[in-house]
């Protein structure tokens, strides 16, 4: 019997890739995400110009054949910078997802399989977290700290996304519970960790798996608002937001590439990202 669950599985799974494959939106999601990784972790190879380097002879400058983006304020290639830029953003925005994803799917697991008591005091406490909007929250915890860590605002991102990931598994866990296939598991007194992480967690896959995605896109926009704010990155680093932060009052005075650029680049990362999310969607059906 079990054989033979796998082997649907297998089926299904293979099902699933195919249509993937299919998907325009989530193939275009993956080539806009996927160049943004390349550029992550070849960006010192891919920059033209080293974007540290400061040119005072060469300020402003508008995007040309020579700057492909142009120059900031202080005469470094946008270009560069925002090749690179990509790096810290998407470190955080995946380490910060991770983090959200692991905590959210072990409550919500823990939650839906025992339900009655232990189920209501879980999900009060995820209410409560739930409550206070993500940038608010990550900007009260992060003022908080003594100075800016990327290690510490991808913590509290994570746990910012962790009541909404627990309430989406929860619910899927829910239903898996009930099934035929767990009560077997229970009368060959398998032991409740075994049940939770090797019977019930691959049939709640899918939804974790758009969850992620999902959270992936706002832990974007999250970071590099926190960027923006000036809270939550450690100085120097350069990312988008912080891109943006330091050039967005030169749009008054015509220099709108130093701005423009940085901004876009968070914008094409969370499109992608959201692009992926909908062809799950639409490929696991949920």
């Amino acid at each position: 019997m079990n054989q033979i669950a796998k082997d649907e599985r297998t089926k299904i799974r293979r099902e699933r890739l195919t249509l993937l494959r299919r998907n325009k939106a989530f193939i275009f999601g993956s080539i806009l995400l996927g160049t943004w990784i390349v550029c992550a972790i070849f960006g010192d190879l891919v920059a033209p110009k080293n974007p540290e380097f400061i040119d005072l002879l060469a300020v402003d400058i508008r995007p040309s054949s020579t700057y492909f983006f142009g120059t900031d304020s202080l005469g470094r290639d946008v270009f560069s910078r925002v090749i690179v830029g990509a790096r810290p953003i998407l470190i955080m925005a995946f380490g910060a997802t991770v983090i959200g994803t692991i905590c959210g799917t072990t409550i919500g697991l823990i939650a839906g399989y025992y339900k009655g008591m232990i189920d209501s005091i879980v999900m009060r406490l995820v209410d409560a977290l739930s409550a206070m909007p993500v940038i608010v929250f990550a900007l009260l915890a992060v003022a908080a700290l003594e100075k800016p860590s990327n290690l510490m605002t991808m913590i509290i991102i994570g746990i910012v996304f962790t009541p909404i990931i627990a309430r989406t598994v929860r619910a899927a866990v829910l239903g898996e519970s009930e099934l035929d296939y767990v009560a077997a598991a229970k009368l060959r007194t398998e032991k409740v960790p075994h049940i939770l992480a090797v019977e019930i967690l691959p049939n709640v896959l899918p939804p974790i798996i758009v969850e992620f995605t999902v959270r992936l896109g706002y832990a974007v926009f999250a970071i590099a608002t926190l960027s923006f704010l000036g809270a939550g990155v450690e100085t120097g680093s350069p990312n988008w937001g912080s891109q943006v932060a330091e050039h967005y009052s030169l749009i008054y005075g015509g220099v709108w590439w130093s701005t423009l650029f940085p901004a876009a680049a968070i914008a094409s990362l969370a499109v992608g990202v959201n692009l992926i999310a909908d062809g799950l969607v639409e490929v696991f059906d949920l």
